[in-house]
């Protein structure tokens, strides 16, 4: 009932002598269900109450929720809200999509009309995805991104591979790459030679079409790994107290560091994956590999508090979820926005702005307590020795020993 999570008479009175009366006190009860705390709840259905104003005012009846809403954007748009006055704001309309997303759920609204998928406007897309899937077991994660660059293709030149040509593949792929760095480069060259493979291998264009596609140069190894120093590692992971959301971050902190994973395989993590008999945990990493690794003491504590005093009791298989309302599973970008609020509350500056320096800070942390690149390529689940050979530079004080002066300059 809307009495229950809203105090104020005069609110409720405005609430229910608007359009959205028949179905407020379910809408209420359906914000708790959800998981919003009582403050939220109650910011929610004032800030409600502005946009069912201002939709009494302009004349719009509980069968025009919909023209409603998108009526009072425009009127925003053009006459932005004046502060300390009552009426429709941008918080307003904030609240108002939620309650339509609410009717909507309920069936009173028809579902919103999502746009085409790439895979709607270019069948040969959703095939790409499902055949790479299949024969290389790519993640949806990579997958995705080969998309972006796809979806550019295909909307410059066309789903038709015959009319596919050298010329107009390599200038493709240079345009789309100016912009961007040596990385996300490679990324747009590996995509497009993926997919001209594909195409060839289901007999949509000439072989060897994908060898016309350009590289890019860049030299293995060349850079020192960018990571944290051990001090600075434990400061982030102590800078999370315990408060609820922050057993959360403190856990995943944990799993970052010390066992070096991946954004995406902490927020895959399974509730089944955790052994806890025989202390370990089961990570799908790149092309869908599972193996096996250690799950520590002090890991295995962070994830069992957060457990029993942190997860909110959502029904998904994954062991992280989100905090606040809505509900749901942890993404990858949720990770890095966790390591990213950690490394600000700690007051440390980072060289990458993200979960993966913390993978590199535990893999530069094993060699220096004298682990062997196998046994961190082992840790890392590195396909090839060569990827963890980068790492070998991380001893920055014997490297400057051993390097030699360049001839006829004195060495520093």
């Amino acid at each position: 009932m809307l009495e229950t999570h809203l105090k104020s008479p005069v609110i409720r009175r405005r609430l229910r002598a608007g359009p959205a009366a028949d179905h407020i006190d379910g809408f209420a009860d359906w914000l708790q269900h959800c998981g919003y705390a009582a403050s939220r709840i109650d910011w929610m259905l004032r800030c409600l109450a502005g946009w069912a104003d201002w939709m009494l005012a302009s004349g719009f009846s509980a069968q025009e929720l919909l023209p409603g809403f998108e009526a009072c954007k425009a009127a925003l748009q053009k006459n932005p809200h004046v502060p300390y006055s009552r009426g429709a704001n941008r918080q307003a309309l904030t609240a108002a999509s939620v309650f339509i997303r609410f009717l909507q759920q309920q069936g009173e609204l028809p579902p919103p009309v999502t746009p085409p998928s790439a895979s709607d406007l270019w069948p040969v897309l959703g095939e790409f995805r499902s055949w790479m899937q299949q024969h290389r077991g790519l993640t949806e994660t990579t997958l995705d991104i080969y998309q972006r660059t796809l979806v550019g293709l295909c909307t410059a030149l066309g789903d038709d591979a015959h009319t596919y040509s050298a010329e107009v593949l390599r200038a493709f792929v240079l345009k789309r790459a100016r912009p961007h760095g040596i990385q996300s480069a490679k990324s747009i060259t590996v995509a497009v030679r993926s997919f001209l493979r594909f195409l060839s291998a289901t007999g949509r264009c000439p072989d060897g079409l994908e060898q016309a596609i350009p590289g890019f140069a860049c030299w293995q190894r060349s850079a020192v790994p960018r990571f944290l120093l051990p001090d600075d590692v434990e400061r982030v992971i102590h800078s999370c107290s315990d408060a609820p959301n922050r057993l959360r971050d403190k856990a995943v902190l944990l799993l970052l560091a010390r066992l070096g994973l991946r954004a995406s395989e902490v927020a895959q993590l399974k509730l089944a994956d955790i052994d806890w008999r025989r202390g370990c945990i089961t990570v799908c990493g790149k092309g869908r590999r599972q193996e096996l690794l250690p799950l520590t003491q002090e890991v295995g504590d962070a994830i069992l508090l957060y457990l029993k005093q942190g997860r909110p009791s959502l029904q998904v298989p994954v062991v992280f979820t989100t905090v606040l309302a809505p509900l749901r599973a942890l993404t990858r970008a949720s990770v890095t926005h966790i390591v990213r609020s950690a490394l600000r509350r700690a007051g440390v500056k980072s060289p990458i702005n993200g979960a993966h320096v913390l993978r590199h800070s535990a893999a530069t942390a094993m060699l220096r307590q004298g682990a062997s690149l196998t046994e961190v390529g082992a840790v890392l689940r590195h396909r090839s020795p060569t990827t963890t050979a980068h790492y070998a530079k991380v001893d920055l004080g014997l490297l400057s020993e051993i390097a030699q002066p360049w001839p006829e300059v004195r060495s520093c």
